[in-house]
Order: C-alpha cells, then structure tokens, then sequence
C-alpha cells in the first residue's frame, strides 16, 4: 500500500500538514514572486522536496534517502560560480554557505527545487527547510522550524512531497 503524500502549505498562521499546523519562520522581507539573490524573501509557489541532507555526527539518519553531510560540503550561492546554486566541497574560490556548521542551523536541510538543477543566476539559490535560529526569527529567504517539528514533518513526507508558499 503507498502512503498518502501530504503536502506542506505556508500560510501567515504556519506550516500546515493535514491537521498539524508547526509555527514556522519565512525569509525576513516577507514572501515574493519575483525572488533574487540575497533578497532576504521566501519565493511563492510550489516547490518540490528533492533532498535530505543530516549532521551525521549529531543526528541520527532519520530515513533511507537522507544523505549526509560532510566537513567540506558547501552551497554555492555565487552568481559567478558555474556551480551556483549546488552543493560542492571546499576549497572554493566563490562564495558560498558552509553546511558543516559549529551551530546547529544545518544539522537537517530539506532541500527543494526552487531554481534547481538548472540554476538560472541571480534568480536565488537553495531554499532549505531547516532549523530556526529561535522561535519567530526570520530567515534569509528559507523557512525555519523548531527541530523537534523538523524531524517530525521529515518523517511524513518523502521526495516529492509539496511545500506550498502562500502570500503572506
């Protein structure tokens, strides 16, 4: 029998899933539909879950397609890097995010497919789902949880799953 997806909405009151509604965080100017680099906003639409990238070191596999993350894996989210907008390992010479962090922001990264695998430059990189600075803090353009919420919609979802940013 194949599980039910369950998509994820983005409203002003949360991330919904079925019944559940998590408080979530969104990028800190708010929601767009004309995202860019370095904007600071959560693109709308409908966006795929395409990945699971977990701290091998701090957390335990939390399902059979989580892969993890090493000491040199990067992001680039460098225009002028003809990897911009994927993951890579350092060295590099463009800029990047580190995902290997000493906090733990990046210890489980849901990754989606907004403007991936054909990067078109300057229109912004990854959009994760991942874990919140604190409580309400706003975000660099990703959507932020409470771990605890994090494991658990990274439990009832799979590839393919929707995550649907409304405005707000």
């Amino acid at each position: 029998m194949t599980r039910k997806t369950e998509h994820i909405y983005i409203t002003r009151r949360g991330a919904h899933m079925g019944s559940i509604t998590y408080p979530c965080s969104i990028g800190k100017n708010g929601t767009t539909t004309r995202k860019r680099e370095g904007d600071g906003a959560t693109p709308e639409g409908v966006h795929d879950i395409v990945g699971l990238l977990y701290r091998p070191d701090r957390v335990k596999r939390p399902t059979y397609w989580a892969l993890p993350i090493r000491t040199r894996d990067i992001w680039s989210d460098d225009c002028a890097d003809p990897n911009y907008n994927m993951m890579g390992r350092m060295p590099s010479k463009f800029r990047h995010e580190r995902l290997f962090r000493a906090g733990p922001i990046y210890d489980l990264i849901l990754l989606t497919n907004w403007n991936w695998p054909y990067a078109v430059k300057g229109r912004g990189s990854a959009i994760f789902l991942h874990r919140w600075r604190k409580a309400g803090h706003p975000t660099e353009g990703c959507i932020g949880f409470d771990p605890r919420h994090l494991l658990q919609i990274v439990r009832r979802i799979q590839i393919g799953t929707k995550v649907i940013v409304l405005h707000r």
